[in-house]
């Protein structure tokens, strides 16, 4: 193989590519037209494809580098994109994705929050009207501390807080695991 006239062949491609990774670094993928994109992933394989041939004939380390260079930037913007696109997406999210998923199911999630805050008035109202029902589901003597030394559990930080804290962590935890499992295996588990 002529080493010369195969790196003269092969250099307007690497070129090419040279220029559209700088265009898509600079403005990032969105500036390049669709029939750019397929140039640019068949130039990668392509670079890539010359950079193992170089390697096996065993030319320049320079060029060799100069190829090695070209296929990882050219990999980086095609598998992994740049960071500031990766930061681009997550605000266009936030600033279209989102309300338009909120717009679109609205009605769901107003529908959810109302049976939530339904639920909250429900048990307040049962429990302002009917006194018994309250050591059902809250401890005596957390309804004694409150109703009668008008103190919350979480009055002190030196006190037995940090030990509730950590038992309403561990319990949020396992009712979460609990609703997974239980919507996984179709209610099967509740």
């Amino acid at each position: 193989m002529n080493i010369q006239r195969w790196i003269g062949r092969r250099e307007p491609n690497w070129q090419r590519l040279d220029a559209l990774l700088k265009q898509v670094e600079k403005k990032g993928l969105k500036s390049l037209r669709a029939a750019e994109i397929r140039e640019l992933a068949s130039l990668y394989r392509s670079v890539a494809a010359d950079l193992a041939r170089a390697r096996t004939q065993q030319i320049s380390n320079t060029l060799i580098q100069s190829l090695q260079s070209l296929t990882t930037r050219a990999y980086t913007q095609i598998y992994q994109g740049s960071r500031r696109q990766e930061w681009q997406a997550v605000l266009e999210f936030y600033r279209w994705g989102l309300p338009s998923v909120v717009q679109k199911t609205f009605a769901y999630i107003a529908a959810a929050t109302a049976l939530f805050l339904l639920g909250g008035v429900v048990a307040w109202w049962y429990s302002w009207q009917n006194p018994s029902f309250m050591p059902l589901i809250v401890p005596e003597d957390l309804i004694t501390k409150v109703r009668d030394e008008h103190k919350l559990w979480m009055g002190s930080i030196v006190g037995i807080e940090p030990l509730a804290s950590s038992g309403i962590t561990i319990n949020n935890l396992a009712v979460s695991f609990g609703a997974v499992a239980g919507g996984i295996t179709a209610g099967i588990y509740t």
